[in-house]
């Protein structure tokens, strides 16, 4: 279809390190132009007048959008709508689904639905187990984002846990690898020990013993170890914890890394004494540990130890999360707020705007090479989000998008709101409104 030209005025725009007031022009779904009052016709025109910023649309590397087999908790049609008004312009699927992407053909299915139904641009994972080695090396680098191993089970029979199955992925996998990564007979044993001593009175409060920080290390150190073995390109998800950050570097530019980490914004902003007063909604894997290891992350961030900012988006119902520990389900709904987690912190003074947009924007881009997005470049495709930095909010039944209609920040008073959110130059979200005469595009990468 034909877009219509699009030019925004007086924007603050945030892109690499540099907030400078300009100018926007978008044609044939990429910038065309960025500049200081550019004299130039547009069908649609959104002056700014110096207040609002413009920030490259956010890649969300890790979600779970539960289609196919789970779309009674979720739908890729109704995250990606979530996403697109919380300013994330592309995201990246998990495979953990029903039944799992772990075929080529099956696989294919998922990139059907996303082009059907997806209001953001998507990619999907190649899932692996420990017989579908052949099927993962049929995976194209190219129009894939990546290779997903459970080294540890959390949601879902996908648990890789066979050495030798390991020591071939990690030798000749087509594309990076993403790991989850924890212990399966460390946490195993745990549960055991705990549910032995507590019962029916075991509680969420136990889950970061249980889904333990020796679980988290002895897996991530198996997975790196691995990685300089073979010279994987390897992506570490969600780190947790303290002990774990000394196995990443923060002494080679992201471009170079064979090795690279994400954080998400739950492990940034919860800590374990939380589960007391929300329980089993922020219940997720890997846990979120102490206070300690949650303080310990953010700075690992800042100087580059971590590299990407994720949300592990996984909804559940809130009939299952309501039941007792042992059956309730791991992962909490994110996608819609996560922006606005990072301006808590920015608002604390804590991360730079620039900050929070080369970790959420540019990194992802870089890390997996994405062609031309995570950027606010000429040429590059137009993916922005329209910010108001100041306007307070609060999260409440009717404003959550998430098909599953609950999160964990119920009640919370935020500052700053996605006004407009632009995929692949089509105005999506705009004042409240979504925008669904074109669904968003399959992400390419330059491998």
């Amino acid at each position: 279809m034909q877009l219509p030209t699009i030019l925004i005025r007086n924007a603050r725009i945030v892109n690499r390190g540099v907030i400078q007031t300009g100018d926007l022009y978008i044609e044939n779904g990429r910038i065309a132009r960025i500049g200081s009052a550019l004299d130039i016709r547009a069908d649609l025109v959104m002056d700014l007048e110096g207040r609002r910023y413009v920030l490259p649309g956010i890649i969300d590397d890790q979600v779970h959008f539960r289609e196919p087999g789970l779309t009674h908790k979720a739908t890729i049609g109704t995250e990606s709508r979530a996403a697109v008004a919380g300013g994330v312009t592309s995201f990246m699927e998990m495979p953990n689904v029903q039944p799992p992407s772990v075929t080529q053909e099956l696989l294919e299915e998922k990139y059907q639905i996303g082009a059907r139904t997806a209001l953001a641009n998507y990619s999907f994972y190649m899932g692996t187990t420990n017989d579908n080695y052949d099927e993962v090396m049929r995976t194209d680098p190219r129009n894939v984002c990546g290779v997903k191993i459970f080294m540890g089970s959390s949601t879902g029979n996908m648990l890789v846990d066979e050495p030798t199955v390991l020591e071939r992925l990690f030798a000749n996998s087509p594309c990076l690898i993403a790991t989850h990564c924890e212990d399966e007979e460390t946490v195993r044993r745990n549960m055991a020990e705990f549910q032995a001593r507590y019962g029916d009175q075991l509680h969420a409060r136990q889950h970061p013993e249980i889904r333990s920080v020796e679980a988290c290390i002895k897996s991530s150190s198996m997975a790196v170890d691995m990685a300089k073995k073979y010279g994987t390109r390897l992506h570490v998800l969600h780190l947790t914890t303290a002990d774990e950050l000394s196995l990443f570097d923060n002494t080679i530019p992201l471009e170079q890394k064979r090795i690279t980490a994400e954080v998400c914004v739950h492990h940034l902003t919860f800590h374990a004494g939380d589960y007391e007063t929300l329980g089993n909604l922020i219940k997720c894997n890997p846990a979120i540990k102490s206070a300690h290891h949650r303080d310990a992350l953010l700075p690992a961030l800042l100087d580059n130890r971590l590299d990407v900012i994720a949300t592990d988006h996984a909804p559940h119902t809130w009939a299952e999360k309501s039941q007792p520990y042992a059956q309730a389900p791991a992962g909490l709904p994110l996608i819609q707020h996560t922006l606005n987690l990072m301006l808590e912190l920015y608002h604390a003074g804590k991360i730079s705007l620039e900050r929070i947009v080369e970790k959420m924007c540019h990194a992802p881009a870089i890390a997996y090479k994405v062609r031309d997005r995570g950027f606010l470049d000429e040429g590059a495709w137009a993916d922005l989000c329209v910010l108001d930095l100041d306007a307070a909010w609060t999260v409440e039944s009717d404003n959550i998008l998430y098909k599953c209609g609950w999160s964990p920040l119920n009640g919370r008073r935020l500052r700053g709101k996605v006004v407009s959110t632009i995929v692949s130059g089509h105005l999506a979200w705009h004042e409240g409104k979504f925008n669904e005469a074109k669904m968003g595009e399959r992400l390419a990468f330059d491998r």
